[in-house]
């Protein structure tokens, strides 16, 4: 009877005479959160090298701004990262109000905080959600879009929408906060804290959950600042830069709250960053509901809005990181330029140096560490 023979090349035996395979993940695979295509490098199991492939969902959003009224923009933008429509209109119309040198009444900007912190906590419980099941944890799935359920009916009660809001006006607001979201939203923000005790209790000491997540991707901050990365993924290496302390916009210097950051830079430290920042902005949307002064919402805005000459960056805390807007007056209604700064077509980049040396399954844990969208990503 003859021997089998296998071929070796060094240590490693060959999968159909190759010693390296090609493997594409997507672009329609249920854990790249969109339309993300993953051409993967891999030596067995483990990941040799990476490339993302984007592009499949590239509408030409910023030449579409350019072409409708200063007023007509915020639509679009609430389609680039469709889960922070809020935090989108933020950083557009302060961006126009520093064009216009337009001071809003402080009703305004404190409700301005209060519904961008609701929406930092709904992006991050559906970061949670869909992060979990994708590590196998059904349950936390089910738990945060309980939670994220309530955030969208105060979004629907104030503006009448629940994902593509277009809450913010250019000077303030579209109306003063209806009746009762107040005190909807102090109830939430009461029972909010012991919902993140019951998700940290099913994950934070949770061995298979630590197994998949710690020492996973890990990056420096030095190298983290060297790519680019903004937002948990940064803080999650040990750098405390948000842009709301760092860079202060709105009413925030008027608010306590803390920065969390990690230590080890990996994938569990990620995950203790953002649910950490849940709790601040829990804190803040209290702070904002007790402060909130009575006066108007908008302040005296020309119906036809033309910025003088020149040129604005304004960016942003947004869920992901830094959100950033470049806008150019001509003088015209229209903007002459509007280019986005997203902080999700940023920090993809990082993906190839997060997996180059760790297992296939843990791609789909690193995809979700960075907490990308796919519409702000290809724009």
């Amino acid at each position: 009877m003859q021997e089998e023979t296998v071929i070796h090349y060094g240590e490693h035996p060959t999968v159909m005479d190759a010693k390296e395979l090609t493997l594409n993940m997507g672009p329609q695979h249920p854990s790249t959160h969109g339309v993300l295509r993953v051409k993967l490098k891999i030596d067995g199991e483990r990941v040799t090298d990476l490339e993302c492939v984007i592009g499949y969902l590239h509408r030409g959003v910023e030449k579409l701004c350019e072409n409708e009224t200063y007023i007509m923009v915020p639509p679009h933008l609430d389609r680039t990262d469709y889960i922070a429509a809020v935090s989108n209109g933020l950083g557009y119309v302060e961006a126009v109000e520093k064009l216009l040198s337009l001071e809003i009444p402080r009703r305004a900007d404190y409700a301005r905080v209060m519904l961008t912190e609701f929406n930092r906590i709904a992006s991050h419980l559906l970061w949670l959600a869909t992060h979990a099941l994708d590590l196998g944890a059904m349950t936390v799935f089910l738990y945060a879009f309980r939670e994220r359920e309530e955030i969208l009916k105060l979004f629907e009660m104030h503006c009448g929408a629940r994902l593509t809001t277009h809450m913010f006006r250019i000077g303030g607001l579209h109306a003063d906060l209806p009746a009762g979201l107040l005190k909807k939203a102090r109830e939430f923000c009461g029972s909010f804290e012991k919902k993140i005790d019951d998700y940290e209790g099913l994950l934070t000491e949770n061995r298979i959950w630590i197994q998949r997540t710690k020492g996973v991707g890990v990056i420096s901050g030095a190298a983290a600042i060297d790519i680019g990365l903004t937002g948990p993924p940064l803080r999650g290496s040990g750098v405390g830069w948000d842009i709301r302390r760092a860079l202060p916009y709105s009413v925030y210097p008027e608010f306590k709250f803390e920065i969390p950051t990690g230590s080890s830079g990996d994938t569990y430290d990620r995950y203790k960053v953002r649910m950490q920042e849940m709790r601040q902005s829990n804190r803040i949307i209290l702070q904002a509901i007790d402060g909130l002064p009575e006066g108007p919402t908008m302040a005296k805005v020309a119906k036809v809005i033309k910025p003088p000459v020149g040129e604005v960056y304004h960016s942003i805390e947004a869920p992901k990181g830094e959100l950033g807007y470049y806008v150019v007056s001509d003088g015209t209604t229209k903007p002459y330029r509007v280019r986005i700064r997203p902080p999700s077509f940023v920090n993809l980049q990082a993906l190839r140096q997060l997996a180059i040396g760790h297992l296939l399954a843990d791609v789909v844990a690193l995809i979700g560490t960075l907490d990308i969208v796919l519409g702000e990503i290809d724009r």
